[in-house]
This record gives structure tokens, C-alpha cells and sequence, in this order.
């Protein structure tokens, strides 16, 4: 199989190609790997590959599952392959090697799926954008200067170009959604605890990061959440359950919802007109489909949302820092990690014990008041981003800010930055281009970033639709249908794509 015909079809179809022996796996494993030579140069979306064990291993062809013989690249934090580089970015972790596989690889590989590599993370998954300093940046399949969102960049990236149908990816707080739609993807954020964490975790930031995945078609992804959600034992939480499949919501006709929609910024910041505008013809098109639309915000304190989503971002920084002791074998300094990374670890130190509880505190009044807010609404539409995607280098630290970073580390001053009101600065700077992902996270309900719209220049643009928990159902349901209407992204016809 040529590579060009590779990347006409979904992880379904090309499962579909293996089961009526059309193609062997190795057919398969060898055009994903000729498509991602020839365009990774450009994006640097792949940073650790396994192709001679993918080859074997399709070479024998002993899979089986849903998805036997399908190419899939994972996320290069926490999705572990036993033996492999798990470097999360940062090369303090550049000869780190995992002993086991993941509980979600070992669920995709019960699947079928073979494992080519993974993806470009910023460090430790902590940004929305894509641009280590130890891989360098991944770039946007669309127009190569802007950046494919993050922390699932590089999977999105590859997605996108056709390296591979389907990637694994993680949302901690937009880190599926944003790439997503950026890159003209589907991806959805499920429930807290449908998909595993184990087994080396319980939970990750708290329960507010999910792992899944992102797809060019809402079947592949609905048909890989069948295949990775069940009850894990040693999860911290369970989710409400579902006993049918996913992948059959999507033959299912789709009632008459309540959709809430809002333009607003959580944080009371400007949007982006083309961000709006995404909302309004969205919300347009569900009103001639027949649903309920009306103007309505979530009953949630947006500024309260971002300010305890950070206080928890700053705790789980400064734990990671702490950890990459035991990975080290000495004391951690400044020179092991990135300067954003340090800071936050610094204010993360700052943070008490009696701060970090109240503030998850607020993700249970936010989840209650959601609870309630579902029980009139169906959805609640907002754009995914409040920005169109950035440049590359255009978020960098500037020199000045480096500076201050240095001084605060060398004199320990990481209490007295906090007392100057940098804590709501960063709230302002980190969450004012993506302010409404996180809100799932905190609340745990199922979101998803659907490919409807693009800028004025070409560019993708996602809008959000957040359910109640455990209604993933609803969400694919209704993705299935925007699928089929004309509003629905092309990624074919992106500039790396197309090539």
C-alpha cells in the first residue's frame, strides 16, 4: 500500500482492509512509516520511533481486536511502552525508559493497534502549545508558522498531515480540545475515570486529566473508547456507566437538545471575532436541525474556575520537580528543567495545604452547579479557544521575565512572588487564549472540539460542547451528524496534507 492511499482512510477502514485480507499489517506499518519520513521533517511531530519492533510485530500478524493491524502514535508522557523512551518532554527524562506498558497502551494493543513512536509534548504537558526545548517545536500541518495547539501537539500534528488515522493524547485542562481545533481534528475529553491511569497512578492532576485520543473521523474515536473503558481497579474514580457502544451511538437518530450557547470569556477578556463566530453559525446550524437554542452562561465564577485550576497546575509542578529527584539521583536545580517550568514549581512550593484543598473545593461546587445547569441544557456550546492558534516562538518567555526567574530561584524568593499578585497575572496570561477547557476538567464531564470552522486566513478553529457526566453518548451522537453536514473541516485539504 502506497502512502497516498494510506492516508484516504480512518483507523476503521484500514482495520476493515486487514479483516477482508486486502492488506497485510505490514502493508500498513510500512506506508504510515513512509508518510511520517516524508513529512515529519516538516512538523516535527514524531520524537521517539519504534519501527523495527512495529515491523515485526505486524509481520506476524498475531493481533486481533477492533482495530487489528492499525499504525497508532502515543503521547510522549505517561503512555508508556515497556522498554521504550518516555522522555515528557524534558531532558531531564532523555534516558528514561518505562518498565511496563500503560494500562491505556495494554487496552489499545488488546485492540490490535501497533505502536510506531511518540509524539512532541511540551514539558510535562504543561502548555498549550507544542515547543520544548528538548525536541524543539511542533508545527501546524495547516500553515507550518503557527503552532498546532498542545499538549497533544505533536499527536494532533500527525493526525492531521496523515501519518497516522488515530493518536493517543491526554486533557488535563484543553490539552485534547485545543489541538483539536487547531488542527481541524475531533477529539474528546471523556468523563473522569471512563479511561485508565494505571498503573503506576490513581489519578492524574487530581482527576482532571483523562487520556483518550485524536481522530480525523468521530467513528474512530467513539469505536477507540469502546475499546479502552472499563473499570479500573485502581482508579480513584469511577465513572457513571454505560452498557452500550459509542460507535453504535452514531447510527442513532438524534432527539430534540437543549443547547446553552455563550461567546463570552469566562475570564471577562476579549475573544476573538472569528472564535464568535464559530459559536453563532454552530449554534445557526443546531436551530435548523431542530434543537433548542438559547444565549445562556454557565452558573460558574469563570475567574474562581481559572484561579483553582492554577493553584492545582503550580501544586502538580512543583510534585514533579520534586519526584525528578528520585530520577536523577541528586538534588534538582534550575538547569534540569525549563524557566517557565521552574517558576511554577516554585510558586507550586508556595502553595499551602489548606489553599490546595480549598480550592478543590471549587471544582465540587462547579461540578454541582453543572449537575443542575444539565438538568435544563443538554450542551452547553462556547468556542474551544478564545485565540485563533499563535505563531511559533510567539508566547516564549521574554529576556526580562527569564531574569526574574533567575533572581527568584537564587534567592528563594518564591513566596514573596507570590504575595505580589503574580499568581491572578498568570491566570490572566496562561488561560486568557484558552479559557474555557478547563472547566470540564475541574467538573469531570465529557467535552468535545468539533472541526466546524476556520479563520479568515485558513486556519481551523473547534468550538466546545460539554455535556453532563457520563453522557458521552449524547456528544457522539450529535458529533456524528455534524460529521455529514458541509460545515464539517476537511483535513485532506491542509497544506502538508494536500502535498
Amino acid at each position: 500500500m502506497k502512502s497516498q492511499e494510506f492516508i484516504q482512510f480512518d483507523g476503521i477502514g484500514l482495520a476493515g482492509l486487514v479483516r477482508k485480507k486486502e492488506v497485510h499489517p505490514k502493508e500498513l506499518i510500512e506506508a504510515a512509516i513512509t508518510r511520517i519520513e516524508e513529512v515529519n521533517p516538516k512538523l516535527n511531530a514524531v520524537v521517539n520511533k519504534m519501527y523495527e519492533k512495529a515491523i515485526n510485530e505486524a509481520s506476524q500478524n498475531k493481533c486481533s481486536g477492533a482495530f487489528n493491524g492499525v499504525p497508532i502514535l502515543l503521547k510522549d508522557i505517561q503512555q508508556e511502552v515497556a522498554g521504550e523512551l518516555i522522555t515528557s518532554g524534558s531532558n531531564a527524562y532523555k534516558n528514561y525508559c518505562a518498565t511496563e506498558d500503560s494500562e491505556f497502551v495494554r487496552r489499545l494493543r488488546e485492540a490490535g493497534m501497533i505502536f510506531l513512536g511518540h509524539t512532541n509534548v511540551p514539558e510535562f504537558a504543561l502548555m498549550g502549545i507544542t515547543e520544548p526545548k528538548a525536541s524543539g517545536p511542533t508545527r501546524n500541518p495547516w500553515n507550518t508558522d503557527y503552532t498546532p495547539g498542545g499538549s497533544s501537539g505533536g499527536s494532533a500534528a500527525a493526525v492531521a498531515s496523515g501519518m497516522v488515522p488515530i493518536a493517543g493524547a491526554s486533557d488535563g485542562g484543553g490539552s485534547i480540545r485545543i489541538p483539536a481545533a487547531y488542527t481541524g481534528l475531533f477529539g474528546i475529553k471523556p468523563t473522569r475515570g471512563r479511561t485508565p491511569v494505571g498503573p503506576s497512578y490513581g489519578r492524574i492532576w487530581q482527576g482532571a486529566s483523562v487520556s483518550h485520543v485524536l481522530t480525523r473521523s468521530v467513528r474512530d474515536s467513539a469505536a477507540i473508547l469502546d475499546e479502552i473503558s472499563s473499570v479500573e481497579k485502581t482508579s480513584a474514580f469511577t465513572p457513571l456507566p454505560f452498557y452500550g457502544s459509542y460507535l453504535e451511538e452514531l447510527s442513532k437518530p438524534v432527539s430534540k437538545l437543549r443547547v446553552a450557547f455563550t461567546v463570552k470569556s469566562p475570564l471577562g477578556r476579549d475573544v476573538d471575532p472569528n472564535c464568535k463566530e464559530a459559536v453563532y453559525q454552530t449554534a445557526k446550524l443546531l436551530e435548523s436541525m431542530g434543537h433548542m437554542v438559547e444565549e445562556k452562561d454557565a452558573p460558574v465564577d469563570g475567574r474562581k474556575i481559572g484561579k483553582s485550576y492554577i493553584t492545582m497546575y503550580f501544586g502538580e509542578v512543583g510534585a514533579t520537580i520534586a519526584s525528578l529527584q528520585g530520577n536523577l539521583g541528586r538534588k534538582v536545580t534550575m538547569k534540569d528543567v525549563e524557566p517557565s517550568t521552574w517558576m511554577l514549581g516554585l510558586l507550586g512550593q508556595s502553595v499551602s495545604a489548606s489553599e490546595f484543598v480549598l480550592s478543590m473545593r471549587e471544582w465540587d461546587e462547579a461540578a454541582i452547579a453543572m449537575e443542575r445547569f444539565h438538568e435544563t441544557y443538554d450542551i452547553y456550546l462556547t468556542p474551544t479557544t478564545a485565540s485563533p492558534p499563535a505563531k511559533i516562538g510567539e508566547l516564549d518567555l521574554k529576556p526580562s521575565e527569564e531574569k526574574l526567574i533567575k533572581a527568584v530561584s537564587k534567592f528563594g524568593m518564591g513566596k514573596i512572588l507570590k504575595k505580589t499578585g503574580i499568581v491572578d497575572q498568570l491566570v490572566e496570561k496562561s488561560l486568557s487564549r484558552t479559557p474555557y477547557t478547563q472547566l470540564a476538567n475541574l467538573t469531570g464531564q465529557p467535552a468535545m472540539s468539533v472541526p466546524l470552522w476556520k479563520t479568515s486566513s485558513g486556519l481551523p478553529l473547534g468550538v466546545q460542547m460539554i455535556a453532563a457526566r457520563g453522557r458521552e453518548d449524547i456528544l457522539y451522537r450529535l458529533a456524528g451528524v455534524l460529521e455529514q453536514t458541509g460545515q464539517w473541516i476537511d483535513v485532506k485539504t491542509n497544506e502538508v496534507f494536500a502535498q
